[in-house]
């Protein structure tokens, strides 16, 4: 297979994860960009219930591109994760017992979870970005200091006439 036609990476799809996003939101953030390695060591050793889902998709992402794309498992990336939020509510309707004989709907939340992982790029830009950073610090202008503020100031206390010595 031609490796000009091949994806440039590989994704996987978690449908009505059974959880808020808000949860699943604090993980992704937590392994966005980072190296597959990296990443499935964050989420093994995350303390958070939400990691362990993820976790799951990201080694099916994972498996996507070694089997289906013929990507090196050694240079992958997570180079894009996405928690959208499910139907809220539509699916499992819960009664909350209120006052007086009332209920409330509880809102049991779901979650749609998109991982795409991708081969690094090439070690060429890498060494241009290196090259050009203490370039970019030496021309930075420097930064004025702000002009010393001068104490307001005070009023001088005066005796009124006929106050009390």
């Amino acid at each position: 297979m031609n490796r000009s036609n091949e994806r440039s990476e590989a994704v996987a799809h978690l449908k009505f994860a059974r959880m808020g996003p808000r949860k699943l939101r604090r993980v992704a953030d937590a392994i966005r960009g980072k190296s597959v390695k990296e990443a499935l060591v964050l989420l093994k050793f995350a303390g958070v219930f939400a990691a362990e889902p993820i976790e799951k998709l990201l080694r099916s992402a994972v498996a996507n591109a070694e089997n289906n794309h013929d990507m090196n498992v050694d240079d992958l990336f997570v180079s894009r994760i996405m928690v959208d939020g499910g139907p809220g509510g539509g699916f499992t309707k819960r009664l909350d017992p209120r006052a007086q004989g009332r209920a409330n709907f509880k809102r049991k939340r779901l979650s749609h979870v998109t991982v795409a992982v991708a081969e690094k790029p090439a070690s060429k830009q890498a060494r241009a970005r290196k090259a050009a950073e203490p370039a970019a610090a030496a021309k930075a202008p420097a930064r004025r200091k702000a002009p010393a503020r001068k104490a307001p100031a005070r009023k001088k206390k005066t005796a009124k006439a006929g106050a009390r010595a």
